[in-house]
């Protein structure tokens, strides 16, 4: 019993990291520039899970988790960071990252589309609604709903077009990869695929780096690199032998965590809009996970949602 305990306190530290790390992730591509920075920090996560897994081995992996599931996650990844990088402000860049919390409504919706789960639509609905109503609030910003939205999104529409996209590839990637896998863990394999695909992409456009070397900028750069190597590896042991009820329900409350290491780490006055609209994205997607549980199925359906965080 007192393992479980220890596996879900895992899951529980995995979470707490990812809400916190990509705010540090924002503020290196402040100093590398969008793609540099994200370059550099998905290197040293590669470097850092490889240190602790080993080198990958192919051979051990199906070639169609490889291709597929390699490609959507490294597509996701690429989302996730570009839209931070590539957003106006550090307080746009707390708003695409609500964004990109659609994922696990996303997820549940793909499962109801392939028929791998069920739902009671007296929950879903209004748990979909409450969702979007909750991201249309947060992208508002301080200003009229429609006005605020229009506004954000047309001075910026890359950064949100980007996060939307993730959101819903990441969904993708969860519903398909478990079958896909065999049971492996191609983790520190995709991460390197990522780093190369953004070094590519930087030696393509030749951007070059936006400021020099400095020891807070390398400082941050290795934080974020190990914080977010550090999250996968943890959830990875959680999902082994944690409580994943508990480790679901949590994971949905990953957009507060957000805002509230956005509000400490960024230094960004969040307004009330956001707060709202947050609160709204946690209840709608709980909502909609809540809506696919039945008394012989929660825990079989918890993982086809969540596990290939993997």
């Amino acid at each position: 019993m007192q393992s479980r305990y220890k596996f879900t306190l895992f899951g529980v530290m995995a979470v707490l990291l990812w809400s916190g790390v990509l705010h540090i992730v924002r503020i290196v591509s402040e100093d590398f520039g969008a793609i540099g920075g994200a370059a550099l920090v998905y290197t040293y996560s590669a470097l850092f899970l490889v240190a602790f897994s080993g080198i990958p081995n192919f051979k051990k992996y199906p070639k169609r988790y490889v291709v597929f599931g390699g490609t959507l996650f490294v597509a996701y990844e690429l989302c996730l960071s570009l839209s931070l990088g590539f957003a106006n402000s550090r307080e746009q860049s707390a708003q695409v990252l609500i964004v990109n919390y659609l994922w696990p409504l996303f997820t549940i919706l793909g499962a109801l589309i392939s028929k791998s789960t069920h739902a009671k639509s007296l929950l879903l609905l209004p748990g979909c609604i409450l969702a979007f109503v909750g991201v249309c609030l947060v992208v508002s910003g301080s200003s009229n709903l429609l006005e605020g939205i229009l506004s954000n999104v047309i001075s910026n529409p890359l950064a949100f077009f980007l996060a939307f996209s993730g959101a819903i590839i990441w969904a993708i990637y969860c519903n398909l990869t478990k079958s896909m896998s065999g049971g492996h863990n191609a983790i520190s394999l995709f991460f390197v695929f990522t780093a190369c695909t953004l070094w590519l992409k930087w030696y393509l456009l030749d951007v070059g780096f936006e400021s020099g070397f400095s020891f807070s900028s390398v400082f941050l750069l290795a934080l974020a690199g190990a914080g977010m190597a550090l999250g996968y590896g943890l959830w990875n042991k959680a999902i082994i032998g944690g409580n994943m009820i508990l480790l679901a329900v949590i994971s949905y409350f990953t957009p507060v965590f957000s805002g509230v290491f956005a509000a400490l780490i960024l230094g960004v006055s969040l307004h009330q809009s956001f707060w709202f609209g947050v609160v709204s994205v946690t209840l709608g997607s709980l909502l909609c996970w809540q809506s696919t549980r039945h008394k012989n199925q929660h825990i079989r359906q918890v993982q086809t949602v969540l596990d290939n965080t993997e």
